[in-house]
């Protein structure tokens, strides 16, 4: 006998023959009870979930989050109740148009994804890592992914497509110009930051409201790949991103971030010169200042990188006590969102699986039972209604946030101050840029919308000229365009 362990099926039966099938005879057909057979090519065939349908190609790790400084006169949130308080965090860092085999160093917007085991259950920050986006109504976002997937016809990815969405869409801008400029293509997961995006909010011991801002500052610094290095990386190493992250944690170089926070008190948002929850404007430094709250670590690889990063799974619903959302169209959507696209890729139980379930003991006491995969005692003989007689969990209203001032008609709103709101930042942030820095977003931007139909570059280039002359006249001569 072998001092090795027997193989077994699933089951734990012992499998005498992993090599060949059973047949009628030495050269008959295959016969059906053959069950490991079946069991092991079943299985194969459903090796692979459902790819996520945007951010599919992705790193991951486990890190720590360390409290350095006293925010608790915004927020009641355990994790940030004193200084030097540690949680363990699960980091997800994604690009977001490819699929689960494109490359890492092309051109793209990085998911910036954060799952926090706090004591009160899991806190999922599921952002970017650009203070902005394309869009801020979330009626938009299934037509602009579409516009930076695969033509129907072609089954290509297409310049025209993602440029003429773009010229109909002028919102998008902001996040234009800074996805052409030098970060649109980090050098790694350690060289970038990350951001919250949207607008959420802190609630305080007082019951107090205010409107936050997540910003995680790279200590690495900000270090980024021009087009030309990062297309002949796409030929050498596909996986350049994923490949240097993992290493790099291997040898003990942790990448860390200093996370900050900007506040603003919830009644300046009424008369803020920006409207405060829309995803396509940043507030300026000058207004609401950076406030350090504490350093997150990346310290530890995935055993499994399917258990741990493939099945991970955040959603922006997942808060706890004392952070909260605000009423940014985007943000309302994708608390549904998010949670609704888990429950088709992995199951109706998604958030029991060891990576997604919360550390804290005794925080999980729903009246959810059954369905998909449901591998624990699912409850026992314990009630599966409420209200109930027999000692089942019941709501508890010290946990109540205070009422959000709500007024107006029900209609459709553009989420805009002005008609020159979508110029006036992205103007800017060029202007911000320096002479190199623009010859570069010129170039980036001529490459590629030079191989859309002319009428396209004409729209764009009106857009490029609203937000700064120079940028639109820049544009428009790469082009050739009178």
């Amino acid at each position: 006998m072998s001092d090795k362990e027997t193989l077994t099926t699933a089951a734990g039966i012992p499998v005498p023959d992993n090599q060949t099938s059973l047949t009628a005879g030495e050269r008959g057909p295959t016969l059906l009870q053959d069950h490991y057979l079946l069991e092991k090519l079943a299985h194969f065939n459903r090796e692979r979930i459902p790819e996520r349908v945007v951010h599919a190609k992705a790193a991951g790790a486990f890190g720590t989050f360390t409290v350095t400084q006293d925010i608790t006169r915004y927020t009641k949130a355990k994790i940030f109740s004193e200084v030097g308080k540690q949680t363990e965090v699960l980091g997800r860092f994604s690009t977001v148009a490819g699929e689960k085999g494109s490359a890492d160093t092309v051109r793209d917007v990085r998911g910036f994804a954060l799952k926090f085991y706090t004591e009160e259950g899991n806190w999922d920050m599921v952002g970017n890592n650009t203070p902005v986006f394309f869009i801020r109504d979330a009626i938009k976002f299934p037509d602009f992914i579409h516009s930076q997937k695969r033509e129907p016809h072609t089954n290509l990815r297409s310049d025209t497509m993602q440029w003429d969405f773009w010229s109909k869409v002028p919102e998008s801008l902001h996040q234009v110009t800074i996805l052409f400029s030098d970060r649109g293509i980090p050098k790694g997961i350690p060289y970038m930051n990350g951001y919250g995006s949207h607008t959420y909010s802190f609630i305080n011991a007082a019951n107090e409201r205010f409107w936050i801002k997540f910003h995680f500052k790279t200590q690495q610094g900000i270090q980024c790949m021009m087009q030309e290095d990062a297309d002949d990386m796409v030929g050498k190493d596909p996986d350049y991103h994923t490949r240097m992250f993992f290493e790099a944690i291997e040898r003990g170089e942790y990448p860390k971030w200093t996370f900050y926070v900007q506040v603003m008190p919830e009644l300046e948002a009424e008369t803020y010169r920006w409207n405060p929850f829309d995803l396509t404007k940043v507030w300026p430094h000058a207004d609401y200042p950076l406030i350090e709250v504490g350093v997150l670590e990346m310290n530890r690889n995935p055993a499994n990188y399917f258990t741990d990063i493939e099945m991970a799974a955040f959603a922006p619903s997942n808060v706890v006590p004392g952070i909260s959302f605000s009423p940014c169209k985007m943000l309302q959507a994708r608390l549904f969102a998010y949670a609704d696209a888990h429950r088709y890729r992995l199951g109706v139980n998604y958030e029991r699986l060891p990576v997604n379930a919360p550390h804290a003991t005794k925080v999980v006491n729903t009246y959810q039972r059954d369905g998909f995969m449901r591998f624990d005692n699912n409850a026992g003989a314990g009630p599966n209604y409420e209200p109930n007689s027999f000692g089942g969990p019941v709501e508890n209203p010290a946990f109540a946030e205070p009422p959000l001032k709500i007024s107006g008609d029900a209609d459709r709103y553009e989420q805009k101050r002005g008609v020159d709101d979508d110029y006036i930042q992205p103007g800017n942030l060029y202007r911000l840029m320096s002479p190199d820095e623009q010859a570069r977003l010129i170039k980036n931007i001529v490459d590629h919308l030079g191989n859309t139909p002319e009428a396209i570059q004409e729209k764009m280039v009106e857009h490029f000229t609203r937000a700064d002359k120079d940028y639109g006249a820049r544009v428009a001569k790469g082009l050739g365009l009178a």
